[in-house]
């Protein structure tokens, strides 16, 4: 199995106010805490998409190849798009840039379920809740292709529920994420406890 991981970090930070990828996490940043995760993880090949603002401030990865996203206004699926183009696996895993407490070891579960399933669409249920990072087989290719607009690949989940692997997550918090300042504050108050 040959999974290509496509960091999905062009987002515009709409609901923080901000550029949430940035924000500090542990001393890191949220993207330099993804970008980590990413060159940890043991696939086939490893992607960040991102702006070339951002990107500008990356250190350069050996593993990591790095994608332009010039028009991220479109939202998730241009993104997801243009990582998916790159892309040779034999499976698409979709990471978001704002999940600072997921570590490979919290992903084994994912990965385990992927090989058990090589043809589902696999992703982790937090909370009975579908999450990221969600794994597609590359046969869904030309849906996550034809994708618009912000709803990113949940679009392709909902078109082929039978074909959908859900995974229920022992930990919920290794899998939380930052999408305005309450979830950033919460975070900072668990890192303090």
């Amino acid at each position: 199995m040959k999974i290509s991981a496509i960091l999905l970090a062009a987002g515009l930070s709409r609901r923080m106010g901000e550029d949430k990828l940035l924000l500090m996490h542990k001393g890191q940043s949220l993207l330099r805490l993804a970008l980590k995760l990413l060159s940890e993880l043991t696939v086939f090949e490893r992607f960040a998409v991102t702006t070339e603002m951002r990107r500008d401030s990356m250190e350069t990865s050996e593993n990591i190849r790095f994608v332009l996203n010039n028009n991220p206004q479109i939202g998730q699926s241009e993104s997801i798009r243009l990582g998916v183009s790159e892309a040779t696996g034999s499976h698409f895993m979709f990471l978001v840039a704002d999940q600072p407490r997921l570590t490979v070891s919290a992903l084994e579960p994912i990965f385990t379920a992927v090989r058990e399933n090589p043809d589902k669409i696999v992703f982790p249920l937090v909370r009975g809740k579908p999450s990221s990072p969600a794994v597609f087989p590359a046969r869904f290719k030309t849906e996550l292709l034809a994708l618009s607009g912000d709803m990113g690949g949940r679009e392709v989940r909902r078109a082929f529920p039978e074909l959908c692997y859900g995974v229920d997550i022992e930990n919920p918090d290794d899998f939380v994420d930052v999408d305005d300042t309450s979830d950033y504050d919460e975070l900072l108050e668990k890192c303090d406890k």
